[in-house]
């Protein structure tokens, strides 16, 4: 592997890319890929692939007409309650991680529909405001019921029990296992899962919460690329909305030196290690030089941005008791049976609506009979950071809580 020193840009070597030049003209396959052929659905008797709609791309397809694939759009990636269309939400993110994923997926030979599939449900169960979110409704979900809310576990159970959309074990593992809190220098894929495992790992993660997600391992390598790109596609971004956000100075100077500092480097950099040291193989490696920076990456930037008072001062002041107020007065609807409740008309009612086609009659409103804490975690998780503030603030007039965005013209005002 070769660097350009100026730019810090690093590329691969002679010897890989005439390697992957000759594989390519003898038409090699790569024996460690997921076909379609492995492909497997709880329900066989639906979704069965042909000429233009294949296995996977039926997956993706199904997260994409997902009624609340929609509201990737309103939630946060870090940065909250700015009126700024240049800063990044999870809509972006999640299309970032797919780009990323499928150039590395392309040159190792592997799935692209399925690393597609994966990389654009993987989001599709978090909360609104990001991090925070999910870490007040977990405390909230926690003391009630004992149990964890991670969004990667709920971005499964709104494809596969909520929705009952059928997807592909490949892709609903994929997306449980990104989470991109837990970096290794290799993943090898956990092979030959099945639904039962899917579902023992599923219920590990409410039980234990951390301690569950550190041990996933995705089963194929698609899902393997896409939680390395996870992290890939958000460490340079949120720098670079950091900057957008006056969160810091735009003279900072980020410490890694190997993977570079600034979102197309780092892009570039560990896709490029990635590639060097993972093509031919059964599994995905890192170089040590390239893990270690990743390492670094991540905390420089939770210190610096993630950890920002700026930030953390409003989630921990305002959202958090929001958080609390909305769930115990939906809590209370959902135990009452309340259908004149906003939880009933625009959750219940919604999902029982989204459901028929996908589930058998006699289940379609069953979900009005889950455990009531589930179904206002459900429902909060689903909400978009606008459509939670609307809410909040018609269900409590008179808090003393209240949001304040940070204007399109702050900038003009100030000066």
């Amino acid at each position: 592997m070769s660097v350009n020193s100026k730019l810090q840009y690093h590329r691969l070597s002679t010897e890989l890319q005439e390697r992957i030049i000759a594989d390519l003209e003898r038409g090699r396959v790569n024996p460690y890929r997921c076909d379609d052929s492995d492909a497997l659905r709880r329900d066989t008797n639906h979704d069965s692939p042909n000429l233009w709609r294949p296995t996977f791309v039926r997956d993706t397809e199904k997260i994409l007409h997902l009624p609340v694939y929609n509201r990737y759009a309103d939630k946060t990636q870090v940065f909250s309650l700015y009126n700024n269309d240049d800063i990044t939400r999870r809509a972006l993110h999640v299309q970032l991680v797919s780009r990323i994923a499928r150039n590395i997926g392309k040159v190792l030979g592997l799935n692209l529909d399925l690393i597609e599939a994966i990389a654009l449900g993987h989001d599709i169960g978090h909360t609104p405001f990001g991090h925070a979110g999910e870490r007040f409704l977990s405390e909230l979900l926690h003391a009630e019921t004992g149990r964890y809310f991670n969004h990667n576990v709920h971005s499964v159970r709104v494809l596969d029990k909520i929705f009952s959309r059928n997807l592909t074990l490949q892709a609903l593992d994929g997306i449980l296992c990104h989470n991109g809190e837990f970096e290794l220098k290799e993943y090898k894929p956990n092979r030959n899962k099945d639904f039962k495992t899917l579902d023992r790992e599923t219920e590990d993660c409410y039980i234990n919460g951390d301690k569950a997600i550190k041990r996933l391992i995705p089963t194929t390598l698609e899902g393997c690329v896409v939680r390395i790109c996870d992290m890939i596609a958000y460490i340079g971004k949120d720098r670079q909305d950091a900057r957008v956000a006056n969160i810091i100075d735009r003279s900072y100077k980020f410490s890694n030196e190997y993977i570079g500092t600034e979102n197309a480097a780092i892009i570039n950099n560990l896709t490029v290690d990635i590639i060097e040291h993972s093509y031919g193989k059964d599994y995905i490696l890192l170089s040590e030089s390239a893990f270690n920076d990743l390492k670094t990456a991540k905390r420089e930037n939770a210190r610096v941005i993630y950890m920002n008072e700026s930030l953390t001062e409003t989630y921990d002041n305002v959202i958090r008791p929001m958080f609390c107020d909305m769930y115990y007065s939906l809590l209370d609807d959902v135990v009452s049976r309340n259908t004149d409740s906003v939880i009933y008309k625009h959750h219940i009612l919604f999902t029982e609506r989204a459901r028929w086609y996908y589930t058998d009659a006699d289940r379609v409103n069953e979900y009005a009979s889950e455990e009531p804490n589930q179904i206002v975690t459900d429902f909060i998780a689903s909400m978009t950071d606008d459509y939670f503030i609307a809410l909040y603030e018609r269900m409590f007039p008179d808090s003393r809580y209240k949001i304040e965005y940070k204007s399109y013209f702050e900038d003009i005002d100030t000066k």
